[in-house]
């Protein structure tokens, strides 16, 4: 095995290779003044199962063809078979189509992954649990919860009772798939209203699944990623007018776009977790954020599969 780092989360690969005991490559890139890119693989590959390691997040277009080219680099010069790790999978909310004469975006990047000598793709925490269904080569869809899980369980007290919550009911199943780590704890969704005439959410009723108090208790929510943070504002603020207790945010990508550092940092919550899915650059960090590694994940799943 031979592990590869595309130039989205170089420190990612060092961390998976470090928990696998070995090293990792990069390829030699080049880029042309018109911005179209030329990559090489500079080791031996014939014979080797190489992995690739490539979060496919923003600049997502650029990454996503990097990706490919190193796929076809890596199967030209003789290796045997090639794995992608995208902890972070681009384009995985335009799964569908929307409004009449769009793309399915995310077809479109499967077919180009699968064509380029990808064999198997390894994804964290997809938006959709049917995404899977739409790829033609194998899917190993790990998730970031039992880490997660660890992490709040280190924060209760062993006779509390937390309350889970996702912040809409699309995002129940991953509430369900936490709670299931945490014997004892409470599950919970945002009910919203959406007015057809301006577009705008709103938050209407806090469903709890075993209809317990939810006054002053220990409160996590959870997503699989936060991109502008206005979900995760308007949950904060109808759970504080319920009364919960203190509140934490846990979600697998820190995708960050916008506003979203300020924004969050300025919520009356004590802390936010991600995973290291996606490189959080310096100016994207703050205080109340914490990023926990994934890599030890990556490499265990890599060993087994």
């Amino acid at each position: 095995m031979k592990i590869f780092s595309g130039f989205s989360n170089i420190k990612l690969a060092e961390g998976v290779a470090l928990s696998l005991g070995t090293k990792y490559f990069l390829p030699e890139r080049f880029v042309f003044p018109d911005k179209e890119v030329r990559v090489r693989i500079t080791e031996k590959v014939v014979g080797e199962n190489a992995i690739i390691i490539q979060p496919q997040c923003a600049p997502v277009n650029e990454n996503i063809i990097e990706t490919c080219f190193i796929a076809d680099a890596l199967k030209r010069n003789g290796a045997a078979s090639v794995t992608l790790v995208a902890p972070y999978l681009g384009y995985q909310r335009q799964d569908h189509v929307f409004r009449d004469g769009e793309a399915v975006s995310l077809e479109v990047v499967i077919k180009m992954i699968e064509s380029c000598g990808i064999d198997k793709i390894m994804v964290f925490d997809l938006h959709s649990i049917k995404i899977p269904e739409l790829f033609k080569i194998p899917v190993v869809h790990l998730s970031a919860f039992p880490l997660f899980a660890q992490r709040i369980r280190s924060m209760i007290h062993i006779t509390d009772k937390p309350l889970i919550v996702s912040p809409d009911r699309g995002g129940l199943r991953r509430a369900k798939q936490l709670s299931k780590f945490l014997k004892g704890s409470s599950l919970a969704y945002i009910e919203k209203s959406r007015d057809l005439a301006t577009g705008s959410v709103e938050a209407k009723e806090l469903k709890v699944e075993d209809g317990s108090l939810i006054r002053a208790r220990n409160t996590f929510i959870v997503d699989d990623m936060i991109s502008s943070g206005g979900t995760i504002l308007k949950a904060v603020e109808f759970l504080k007018k319920k009364g919960v207790g203190s509140i934490s945010v846990f979600a697998t990508h820190a995708v960050f776009s916008q506003n979203a550092p300020m924004l969050l940092q300025d919520l009356s919550i004590d802390k936010v977790y991600v995973t290291d899915s996606i490189f959080t650059a310096k100016n994207k960090r703050f205080p109340k954020l914490e990023v926990l590694s994934i890599a030890g994940m990556i490499a265990d799943s890599l060993k087994k599969n």
